[in-house]
């Protein structure tokens, strides 16, 4: 199976590193007729940089391939939206793309693929930093900002950085079956598949607030007052305007609702609280201003994908310390591979 990935100077190591990882342990259990024969490809041949300074040798200039590839990958890297390249190459990856069976891109790879217009009317996900540029910038794209990967028949795309390692083990799942995936994944320390979406991995919200002084001086008193049952009246007060102009000038400049916005702010904090506290879930809740644990474990739940137990024993290393033990048997029993995207 021949599997080509595209890099370029500034790529980021891990999106080329993950994938060749993953292919490099399913071929230990597959036969030669079987393996995956991974070539790196670039603009040029030769040495490529990475962005944390580590040096790729690069063996093939695409311009000299006339390859049948199985699988077309682009890395990602952390300048690739910034970066406008060659409409030769651009023309190369359309034809490559008509003809390949699979291709796709792993975390800003994505801005590559829609320069050659190979995203239109697709549903595809990148990075959640650079994920509302994507849409912006192009909109015939649906983008899915909070997935880890998404498919859209033969197009592949995954969030950022270890994302393609996620990618690439369902890649397996598909080619060789469930078992082999996981050999895989095992292998290389990694769950079959992560929990939640990338919105747990994401900063804490800073939406319009240093923008607009409306929406920081709204977020200021929703932050104060996080365990009142606030009202859109409170909030147009507390900025001084009458709740009519509250509404329609914060969403102007906050792009969502009032009570979304409140919504998010107690998640935050409850997600700061979660990291660094030992409260109970209770105390947690009633601090952010949930009406009980079970009504934040359904927010959490419903914007995280993930529970406040699960996100707390994540993010303080707090998982048991041999997950395959016991959760690897649930993963194998519940991954759905790609039939559920």
């Amino acid at each position: 199976m021949k599997v080509a990935i595209i890099l370029f100077d500034g790529v980021q190591a891990l999106d080329v590193a993950g994938p060749l990882d993953v292919f490099a342990e399913a071929n230990t259990r597959l036969s030669e007729q079987q393996k995956y024969q991974v070539s790196l490809v670039g603009l040029r041949a030769g040495t490529v940089t990475c962005s944390n300074g580590m040096q790729l040798f690069v063996p093939f200039c695409y311009a000299d391939l006339d390859t049948q590839w199985d699988l077309l990958l682009v890395a990602g890297g952390p300048q690739l939206p910034d970066t406008r390249l060659p409409s030769d190459f651009l023309t190369w990856l359309q034809n490559q793309a008509q003809n390949v069976a699979r291709f796709g891109s792993v975390c800003t790879g994505a801005f590559v693929l829609a320069h050659a217009g190979l995203l239109d009317g697709k549903e595809v996900t990148t990075h959640w930093a650079d994920a509302d540029r994507l849409a912006d910038e192009f909109p015939q794209a649906r983008v899915q900002p909070d997935k880890i990967f998404v498919r859209d028949g033969r197009l592949f795309t995954s969030a950022g950085v270890t994302a393609g390692i996620d990618l690439c083990l369902s890649l397996v799942t598909e080619d060789w079956g469930h078992e082999l995936a996981v050999h895989v994944a095992k292998r290389l320390v990694v769950y079959i598949q992560r929990e939640g979406g990338q919105s747990q991995y994401s900063p804490y919200m800073g939406t319009g607030r240093d923008e607009d002084p409306l929406i920081g001086k709204v977020h200021q008193y929703v932050t104060e007052h996080i365990s009142d049952a606030l009202s859109i009246e409170q909030l147009a007060g507390a900025v001084a305007v009458s709740r009519r102009t509250f509404s329609r000038l914060f969403t102007k400049y906050a792009k969502v609702t009032p009570s979304t916005f409140v919504e998010q702010v107690r998640v935050d904090t409850a997600r700061k609280l979660l990291e660094d506290t030992d409260a109970p879930l209770k105390t947690v809740a009633f601090k952010c201003g949930f009406h009980s644990a079970t009504h934040m474990r359904m927010i959490f739940f419903r914007r995280l994908e993930v529970t406040p137990k699960q996100y707390r024993q994540r993010f303080r290393g707090e998982l048991d310390t041999q997950p395959w033990a016991d959760h690897g048997a649930r993963k194998q029993i519940s991954f759905p591979g790609l039939s559920a995207l």
